[in-house]
């Protein structure tokens, strides 16, 4: 019996795959537990439209990741810390600050997981910063520390 796999099984596959199984496992464990539905016609064309609802979110995502690449790559930012004697800080500048200040430059919410430092920042000056904006687009930006006043 074809079924349609509502959520991951263990075992069977992903949610969204169809694929055979027995009819006993179906009634008596996929159906029951609500992990599958029947693969009839109408199921196959909500399943379809699913897929190709999926693919053309996952389109955007990606041309908005690529258009925000576009917007950031070799750019600027400024960010304002106190900092001591000889240009050392207090504390460091972390992805944490580093997102803030892309927030207010982009006017928009920015993710500092995104956001890429190999070791927080403890010093002033200017330092390059890469950006994972998702779908293996990557964008690379100057992160200028500079003396709050």
């Amino acid at each position: 019996m074809k079924v349609i796999l509502k959520q991951d099984v263990k075992g069977l596959g992903k949610k969204g795959s169809v694929v055979e199984v027995a009819e006993g496992y179906a009634r008596n464990y996929l159906f029951p537990r609500g992990l599958a539905v029947e693969a009839a016609g109408g199921a196959m064309r909500a399943l379809e439209e699913q897929k190709k609802a999926e693919r053309m979110k996952e389109e955007r995502l990606r041309r908005e990741a690529q258009a925000l690449r576009d917007r950031l790559h070799g750019q600027t930012v400024r960010v304002p810390v106190r900092a001591g004697e000889g240009g050392r800080l207090f504390g460091s500048v972390t992805t944490k600050d580093i997102a803030d200040a892309l927030t207010r430059l982009l006017g928009q919410e920015f993710d500092r997981k995104k956001v890429e430092l190999e070791e927080p920042i403890k010093a002033l000056g200017t330092y390059p910063v890469l950006l994972r904006l998702g779908y293996e687009i990557t964008a690379q930006i100057n992160v200028e520390v500079v003396a709050q006043q």
